[in-house]
């Protein structure tokens, strides 16, 4: 069982370390967006009424 994990692993090192660097990347970034997003919002929004004389 050993010997056929070490043989897929000889034949497709390549593939395998191209998907866990697609994968690093892409939590990453997702990581980095989320904090960022995390910090722009922290203040809430407030919606306050005009008065009608003060439209005009």
């Amino acid at each position: 069982m050993l010997t056929r994990i070490i043989t897929f692993v000889k034949i497709y090192k390549a593939d395998i370390i191209l998907a866990i660097g697609v994968m690093l990347i892409s939590l990453f970034s997702f990581a980095v967006g989320y904090l960022l997003a995390r910090e722009q919002f922290t203040q809430s929004i407030i919606i306050e009424e005009i008065p009608y004389e003060q439209q005009k």
